[in-house]
């Protein structure tokens, strides 16, 4: 179990690390990406960048 919060955790450091690289290609922007100010400051909530993610690392796991 340790093994998959450790995982987990670096996918999520690897993620917030390239993600100024990723916006480049337009991740971040897709329709359904939720983008807002609240108390001063600017929040991104990229639901559908997470979804194309997803499929996209499910069907590279599925043939690897």
């Amino acid at each position: 179990m340790i093994r998959l919060y450790l995982a987990v955790f670096l996918v999520l450091i690897l993620l917030s690390w390239a993600a100024p690289w990723l916006k480049r290609f337009g991740l971040g922007r897709l329709p359904g990406d939720l983008r807002f100010r609240l108390f001063g400051r600017e929040w991104d909530v990229p639901v559908a960048s997470t979804l194309l993610i997803g499929v996209v690392a499910g069907a590279v796991a599925k043939f690897v």
